[in-house]
């Protein structure tokens, strides 16, 4: 695994909202959960092949709903926690280092 930079804080998404990034040749969401942080996860839904930072945050229940079919996946682990899709998607460790936001890909 390779540590990259995604964004520096300033560019950050607010609390509730995900935004997408590319990084290292793909893209990944970063997720802010508020008082439970960040998260990083693939942007692509495994199911649908849609945008999942373009879908609703629960930061309660820590997950994110792809916008086009429904299926909504954990933030921690990646999987999916409803149908239509059935297939995780990856999940990354992230760091902040001074004013930057960084990825294990």
């Amino acid at each position: 695994m390779s540590r990259v930079k995604v964004c520096e804080v300033a560019d950050a998404p607010a609390p509730g909202e995900a935004k997408r990034f590319p990084v290292d040749g793909r893209l990944v969401a970063l997720v802010n959960l508020g008082d439970e942080g960040l998260r990083a996860i693939d942007a692509i839904c495994s199911h649908a092949h849609y945008y999942l930072d373009e879908g609703d945050v629960d930061t309660d229940f820590e997950t994110i709903e792809c916008p086009k079919h429904g299926s909504s996946f954990d933030l921690n682990s990646g999987k999916p926690r409803s149908l239509p899709a059935t297939t995780p998607v990856d999940v990354f460790p992230i760091t902040t280092e001074d004013d930057d936001i960084y990825i294990e890909v």
